[in-house]
């Protein structure tokens, strides 16, 4: 998928947290929604955009990323979970 695109999404759910949870919650939110819903190949590209610097994120999405990546051990972000 295009990593515009995945930016574009990323931004758009933590858009979203922002107005259903206290801002304390949502980068947590937003990992949580990225390790839920999509897939393994989008997980693997957010996190390999935000380790090369993370261009468009927002800094809340920045934030979920990064705590997405620190969840899962090497390799984990290609494993599908349910």
């Amino acid at each position: 998928m295009d990593i515009e695109r995945l930016v574009t999404m990323a931004n758009d759910i933590t858009d979203f947290f922002h107005g259903a949870v206290s801002a304390d919650e949502v980068a947590s939110s937003v990992a949580t929604h990225l390790r839920r819903y999509w897939d393994p190949r989008m997980r693997k590209q957010i996190i390999a955009h935000w380790q090369a610097g993370a261009a468009g994120l927002s800094e809340s999405a920045k934030q979920g990323v990064a705590q997405l990546a620190s969840q899962l051990p090497a390799g984990r972000a290609l494993s599908p979970e349910r």
